[in-house]
């Protein structure tokens, strides 16, 4: 598949301002291997390829398991999440998914036993942002297999 348009180099704009969203999420406070199996979860829900890629690299760089990234789409049936990112991922789902359910209360509720307030808007934020970072991929035909992973103390915006 050809890119259909470079949209961060037609739209330096619109690009800074969604690395912008990524600097915030950099130092909130949320846990950085937190935000990235968010990123991986909702765009494996997306179908991002490029996403998916860069994600999957990005935590194993950061030293994540091959066993909780292979199970992570089952996370729901599998032991080893701990609860703080089963609400983490059970968030991230119904906020990508928001047309079918609209956030269940249950949702939100076992995130707010796991989350304050500000960490719930952050985690939030952290959906929304790599739900766009997706939809321009996809909507653009980014191609995915070219990312390297972030270094140590480097992240990356999407």
């Amino acid at each position: 598949m050809e890119p259909r348009i470079h949209f961060t180099k037609a739209s330096t704009g619109a690009y800074n301002a969604m690395l912008g969203l990524g600097k915030y999420l950099e130092h909130c406070g949320l846990e950085p291997r937190l935000l990235d199996l968010i990123k991986l979860r909702v765009s494996q829900i997306n179908g991002c390829a490029y996403c998916i890629d860069m994600h999957w690299k990005d935590l194993r760089s950061a030293g994540e398991t091959e066993q909780r990234l292979y199970g992570l789409d089952a996370w729901r049936e599998s032991p080893y999440y701990t609860d703080r990112e089963r609400a983490a991922l059970a968030w991230a789902e119904a906020v990508t998914l928001v047309n079918v359910d609209h956030v269940p209360d249950e949702v939100f509720e076992q995130a707010s036993k796991q989350f304050s307030e500000k960490e719930l808007v952050d985690l939030t934020l952290g959906v929304v942002t790599i739900n766009g970072w997706n939809r321009l991929s996809i909507s653009f035909r980014v191609t995915p297999g070219t990312c390297q992973p972030a270094g140590a103390g480097q992240r990356k915006a999407a």
